[in-house]
C-alpha cells in the first residue's frame, strides 16, 4: 500500500509572527516544528503500512530548513520523503499550496491514500487537503475519526461530526484529513535519528513537477491577506458594593437590569 502524507513546518505556537507589509507569516529566524496535526497523519499511515505492508512518503513545501521537519517524519518510520522548496513557491496561499503539493504527488508516482492532517496550527484553514484531492480530482474525507477497513480498492472511515459521526466508504485513491482522535503519535526511536539523519531528501524546484509558475507563489495566489491590525480591547468596569444586606439587594438588582440592558435576561 503505498501512502502520502503531505506535512508542514510551522512556528512554534507563541513564535507565530505576521509581515504587515505582504500579509505573508515571518518563517525566518523563528523556532519552527512539524505541524502538531501533521504527527496524526503520520502515525495512522505506519499503522496502515506496519498492517498491510506498503511504503510511506512524506511532502512537504517550504524553505530549506522545512527538510528537518521531514527528517523528523522519517525518525518516525516513514519510508522517503521529499521538500518542494524555492523562491518561487514562497507566498503561496492554500490554492497555490495544494496545486503545488498536488503537482508533487503526481511526480512521485501513483498512490493508493494521500493523508493529511485536520489543518495547520498557522494557517488554521484546513483548505489544502481537500484542495489537493480536487487538483487530482480524488474523493475526499475530512475530519476522520477512525479507519475502519481497507480492502478491495475501498476504504471504510469513521468521520467526526458536530451530531456525532459518519460510517462512509470511499474508493481508493483517495484523501483523508484526520483528527486528533486517530491515534496517538509515536515517538522517534534511536535507529530512526540515526537512519533519518543520512537519508536522501531531494529538494524540488518549480521545474521538477510539472507546474505552471504563474501558479505559484504570492503572484499567483488568488486570495491574500490585505491588512493586519491589532484589535483594541476597552473594558469598562462598574464596581457594585455588596457589603450588607440593603447593598446585596442593591447590587442584584443592578445586575438583573444590566442583563436587561444587554437582552441577556
Amino acid at each position: 500500500m503505498r501512502i502520502i502524507v503531505p506535512i508542514k513546518q510551522v512556528p512554534e505556537t507563541s513564535s507565530v509572527r505576521m509581515d504587515e507589509q505582504t500579509g505573508t507569516m515571518v518563517r525566518d529566524g523563528v523556532e519552527a516544528i512539524v505541524n502538531p496535526l501533521d504527527l496524526y497523519a503520520i502515525e495512522t499511515a505506519l499503522r496502515l503500512r506496519d498492517a498491510r505492508g506498503g511504503r510511506v512518503t512524506c511532502l512537504s513545501m517550504g524553505p530549506p530548513a522545512a527538510e528537518r521537519a521531514l527528517r523528523e517524519a522519517l525518525s518516525m518510520g516513514c519510508d522517503d520523503a521529499a521538500l518542494l522548496s524555492d523562491s518561487a513557491f514562497a507566498g503561496s496561499d492554500t490554492w497555490a499550496t495544494s496545486y503545488a503539493l498536488a503537482a508533487a504527488v503526481r511526480k512521485l508516482g501513483a498512490c493508493d491514500l494521500i493523508l493529511c492532517g485536520e489543518r495547520a496550527t498557522d494557517g488554521d484553514t484546513g483548505q489544502v487537503g481537500p484542495g489537493i484531492a480536487a487538483w487530482l480530482n480524488l474523493p475526499v474525507v475530512t475530519y476522520v475519526g477512525r479507519v475502519e477497513r481497507v480492502g478491495e480498492g475501498r476504504i471504510r472511515v469513521r468521520r467526526l461530526v458536530e451530531a456525532g459521526c459518519e460510517i462512509l466508504d470511499a474508493a481508493l485513491p483517495c484523501v483523508l484529513t484526520v483528527v486528533k482522535a486517530i491515534a496517538a503519535p509515536r515517538l522517534p526511536t534511536l535507529r530512526g535519528k540515526q537512519r533519518a539523519r543520512t537519508a536522501d531528501v531531494p529538494r524540488w524546484g518549480p521545474g521538477d513537477p510539472d507546474v505552471d509558475a504563474d501558479k505559484l507563489g504570492l503572484s499567483g495566489s488568488p486570495t491574500r491577506v490585505v491588512n493586519i491590525f491589532r484589535p483594541t480591547v476597552a473594558r469598562q468596569c462598574e464596581l457594585l458594593p455588596a457589603g450588607d444586606a440593603p447593598g446585596v439587594e442593591a447590587a442584584a438588582e443592578r445586575f438583573a437590569a444590566f442583563l436587561r440592558e444587554k437582552e441577556l435576561l
